[in-house]
């Protein structure tokens, strides 16, 4: 195994789609603190690019692995501006193709730092995306090559939260895998709907505030669908769970431990005597 240092400006952190999302800044600075005092202790892996990007400082090298400690030197770089850490120690590999390339990333952040649930979902989401794999079943084949016929329902899972839900929670990658597991079986159990207009309620509230607002709806998806009527050409599926109104006024219904509740928004709901009139109106329906 043969160690090259390589200028960091020559390698582009981002060429692959990186399965971390985040990266923790107290154990970023706990390894930079170690690099700084001991030197790096692993080298990054790289591949070197067919058709590196023009500009005037050409990245020649893509990251593999290593994300973390290319991240620290290069702080270490940047903090001190006298040449120290201006090259990182790499082991430059060559994959067969780009998603070859993809597992090796995958394969590695497993043994070293496991990903989370979401960033484990959204990985394979990306990279259908853009095309390396024609199929999230074909992505996760590539990328999870031994993972048992339950962890790649659990991996489908995920990437189905992300597939529906990516930009409306709050930093989902601190969710656990079985409350993305919950949140997977209510988006195919037929809430998609419901659960992204919660969560646009409460976009930009804390995670344990938007998981509050969603656990009335997760609660009802796991119970019995027996009563479920699927929607006709004449008449909408029921139970109706959420209905916009061309007037400005969203319903949307919610199980409580005493019975339901309605919740209305949109513009029409802030005028005044609404709720007057939907009580008077329900007087006269139970009062006949």
């Amino acid at each position: 195994m043969h160690i090259t240092p390589l200028p960091i400006d020559a390698i582009s952190p981002h060429a692959l789609p990186r399965d971390r999302s985040t990266i923790d800044k107290a154990a970023l600075m706990e390894l930079q603190t170690s690099i700084a005092l001991s030197g790096l202790r692993l080298p990054i892996e790289v591949f070197e690019m067919a058709d590196p990007p023009e500009g005037p400082a050409p990245h020649r090298y893509a990251l593999i692995s290593g994300l973390r400690r290319l991240t620290a030197v290069t702080a270490l770089r940047d903090a001190r501006q006298n040449g120290d850490f201006a090259t990182i120690p790499a082991i430059i590999r060559t994959p067969a193709s780009l998603p070859a390339a993809l597992a090796e990333m995958v394969a590695e952040n497993e043994i070293r730092c496991a990903p989370s649930p979401w960033d484990r979902g959204r990985i394979l989401v990306e990279v259908v995306r853009q095309s390396h794999f024609p199929t999230l079943d074909a992505a996760v084949e590539a990328l999870h090559p031994t993972a048992s016929r339950q962890k790649r329902a659990r991996l489908r899972a995920c990437a189905l939260v992300v597939e529906e839900l990516d930009g409306l929670l709050t930093a989902p990658e601190t969710l656990s895998e079985n409350r993305l597991l919950r949140l997977a079986s209510a988006l195919r159990g037929g809430f998609v709907d419901l659960i992204q207009h919660i969560l646009t309620e409460v976009r930009g509230k804390s995670l344990p505030t938007q998981w509050e607002a969603l656990l009335p709806t997760l609660i009802e998806s796991g119970r019995s669908d027996e009563d479920e009527i699927p929607a006709t050409y004449f008449t909408p599926a029921r139970p109706r769970r959420l209905l916009h109104l061309p007037q400005g006024l969203i319903l949307r219904r919610e199980q409580t431990p005493q019975g339901w509740a309605l919740r209305f928004s949109g513009p029409e709901a802030k005028k005044k005597g609404l709720m007057d009139d939907v009580m008077d109106y329900v007087e006269r329906w139970f009062g006949q």
